[in-house]
């Protein structure tokens, strides 16, 4: 259950965003930034302004039909930062939609021939994704424009935090529209950086930037942040303190390749913020979906006021939570997992039970608040392999108490999955963090022998399962440079099942919108991404 001191917390989010929507929804694709005599102006009438934005960042992230809304489209895959999680998961091998037309994410599954039109539902997601995430480094420019760095004063907490949304939206892109960062060349570009008091014509006329140049400005961001969050106490989970800067900073090292550098920043990332794994008992229940458990360290808090949920059925629950009646799951649009990795996880792991086995049975059916759909849920055949991972807001109810799920952006065993990566890759005990990690908290009887695969795939594969549904797939495909396979799989739809890309393939780099080519003369369609048929 929710507690009042996260509503207020969210209210207060909505309320002092409201200055900052209109401008927004008038920004292009690209997002903008103020001008430095707004900035002067709006500083001097109030000192606290960036506060104000700050919480316009994070109200950002929940925003109805955002991503597509300069376009003019109300999609209901359109509800904020957790939609483009699932995108990114439906690219990959591991999660399983349905070919049903309640299926609002299906132009995801098939990454045939990357459509950067606007003419087209394809070409929408690729839009929505961009939209989502301009949207936000909009939000965090506002903050940054207000604080002098020099002399940040009590506006330190609030620069910080935006710097470290930033480098988080600039380095998931960085993933989508170019290879991985430790073998691409340094001068292969990305995506156009829009920052702070940026001159009006140079956000016109911005070309793409280079790997280089990106993750320069993302390393140099999240170092301000992990230095000047030291001694901020948050209001709730919803906001970026210290520990999580940090734990963006791990992120940010794996994809660089920096491996000593990830698990250091992962340890201090649990250190600092005292957030622990899931006992193997908790995770033997639907969960995800509260920012008030133990192993979270960062979450879109999310209640019933919010329009995500009074609109029914365009939230993540909706789509994600077989337990959510009101939604789209009920419809039929559920998410399962390939059969190929379930058959793959021990019986004694506690993740095996996060889906549906063949009789359409798990132990988290069981769960309390949970009885009223566990009748529905195993009267559809169609449910082989569903997830029951993920479950609702207010167990009691199944309208807008259901609905009303926070979104986990980081938790405590992504962090000992960091910190084993980094160990292993650069000489130390990953082996003993990965080990220790999966037979305290999921499987007393963990052989890391079972897969029969290297550590670092070891370490890989516990990803997949670990952190299913919570959009980490893709970026993992593309940092670690792995094919998509679909076709070792019994349940996927004949009509994107039949798919074996191959590592670095040319049609898995998106390509730049068709809007944002209109609007910025920095970039032409010879400056995109090539168009690269399917193999």
């Amino acid at each position: 259950m929710k507690t009042i001191s996260k509503y207020v917390s969210v209210l207060l989010v909505t309320a002092l965003s409201f200055a900052s929507c209109s401008e927004w929804m008038n920004a292009g694709p690209e997002g903008g930034t103020k001008t430095q005599d707004q900035v002067e102006e709006a500083a001097q009438q109030n000192p606290v302004t960036a506060a104000a934005d700050l919480s316009a960042i994070y109200a950002q992230f929940i925003q109805l039909y955002s991503g597509l809304g300069d376009l003019g489209y109300s999609r209901h895959c359109d509800y904020g930062y957790a939609a483009i999680c699932l995108f990114m998961d439906e690219q990959g091998q591991d999660l399983v939609s349905p070919n049903t037309g309640y299926n609002w994410f299906q132009f995801a599954d098939y990454p045939s021939n990357r459509d950067n039109t606007r003419t087209t539902t394809r070409g929408l997601v690729n839009h929505l994704v961009w939209g989502e995430y301009y949207k936000i480094i909009f939000a965090c420019n506002n903050v940054i424009n207000m604080v002098d760095r020099e002399k940040p004063g009590s506006q330190k907490y609030a620069l910080s935090q935006a710097l470290a949304v930033r480098a988080m939206c600039y380095m998931n892109l960085a993933q989508l529209f170019q290879f991985t960062y430790t073998t691409t060349d340094k001068k292969a570009l990305t995506v156009p950086l829009v920052v702070d008091r940026m001159p009006a014509e140079r956000i016109t006329n911005n070309p793409r930037a280079t790997l280089e140049e990106l993750f320069k400005l993302c390393t140099e961001d999240l170092d301000y942040a992990c230095e000047n969050l030291d001694g901020y106490k948050r209001p709730d989970k919803g906001f970026v303190d210290q520990a999580v800067a940090f734990g963006l900073r791990a992120r940010l090292n794996l994809i660089k390749g920096e491996w000593a550098a990830a698990a250091s920043d992962a340890d201090k990332a649990l250190n600092l913020s005292g957030a622990t794994p899931l006992s193997i008992a908790e995770a033997n229940e639907p969960g995800f979906a509260d920012a008030e458990q133990h192993n979270v360290m960062w979450a879109n808090i999310i209640v019933i006021t919010n329009d995500v949920v009074q609109t029914g059925i365009v939230n993540w629950p909706s789509h994600m939570s077989i337990f959510f009646q009101d939604g789209y799951t009920s419809v039929g649009a559920t998410r399962s997992i390939a059969s190929a990795l379930y058959n793959e996880i021990a019986a004694t792991d506690v993740r095996k039970g996060w889906w549906l086995n063949e009789q359409l049975e798990s132990p988290l059916l069981d769960a309390a608040g949970y009885s009223a759909a566990k009748a529905n849920i195993q009267g559809n055949a169609d449910n082989v392999y569903t997830n029951v991972k993920f479950g609702t807001g207010d167990r009691s109810t199944t309208g807008d108490g259901a609905a009303a799920a926070d979104w986990i952006l980081m938790r405590a065993e992504e962090m000992y999955l960091i910190k084993a990566e980094g160990l292993a890759r650069s000489g130390g005990d990953g082996a003993g963090v990965l080990t220790d990690f999966v037979k305290k908290f999921r499987d007393p009887s963990y052989n890391a022998a079972l897969h029969g695969l290297s550590l670092e795939d070891e370490i890989w594969w516990q990803r997949r399962v670990e952190l299913w549904g919570e959009g980490f797939a893709f970026g993992d495909i593309m940092r670690l440079e792995k094919p998509i396979i679909r076709t070792n799989s019994t349940n996927w739809p004949a009509a994107w099942g039949n798919i074996d890309v191959p590592a670095r393939h040319g049609v898995l780099l998106w390509r730049i919108p068709q809007s944002e080519i209109e609007s910025n003369e920095g970039i032409s369609e010879k400056d995109n991404n090539p168009f690269v048929p399917f193999p």
